[in-house]
């Protein structure tokens, strides 16, 4: 596998190696020991799986306590996968990074704890799978608002976004609790 930095310290762009043939392709999406060489060495204890539609935003989520670190990809469609770092010692505190996820680049994005992660479905239909490091803690669960002008992403939507009741009500990185 490929494994890239990006703009954000800690998040990593995963390019599995795959292989095709004939019948379709094979690809080995986790192996704890390749990962930890590479630099992600989460012990993940949960996985989610999600469908949307063209035009859904799910995020920006994180847990305040119990952080989760995430292995996220696209099994099926697109997206366009957004990371915020939300640790308040960091100098890109505020800052984010948005990569495309498709079914067809078959890439993975390293989101580890401390950072506020969402996405805009780009396809017709994306199912979006993801491991996490932490177990799901409703009480801890936290949404930044996903046009805050203070992040200012840069979403590539041509209509207004369709959103969950929690994600409308999301709030703005000068209120959001965040890391130390």
């Amino acid at each position: 596998m490929e494994v890239r930095e990006t703009d954000l310290a800690d998040v990593y762009l995963v390019e599995p190696h795959v292989f095709d043939d004939s019948r379709g392709f094979f690809m080995e999406t986790y192996h704890k020991e390749r990962y930890a060489a590479a630099g992600i060495k989460c012990q993940f204890v949960q996985d989610n799986y999600s469908r949307s539609c063209r035009g859904s935003i799910r995020g920006l989520h994180y847990q305040i306590r119990h952080p989760q670190g995430k292995l996220v990809q696209v099994v099926r469609g697109e997206i366009f996968d957004v990371v915020v770092d939300l640790r308040r010692n960091s100098p890109r505190f505020g800052r984010w990074v948005g990569v495309n996820l498709s079914e067809s680049n078959r890439c993975q994005l390293y989101v580890p704890p401390g950072f506020a992660h969402g996405f805009c479905v780009l396809s017709d239909v994306a199912d979006f799978f993801y491991k996490c490091s932490d177990l799901y803690y409703p009480e801890h669960d936290r949404t930044l608002l996903w046009n805050d002008t203070d992040v200012n992403i840069d979403w590539p939507l041509d209509r207004d976004p369709i959103l969950s009741e929690k994600d409308r009500q999301g709030v703005p990185l000068i209120e959001a609790e965040c890391y130390d």
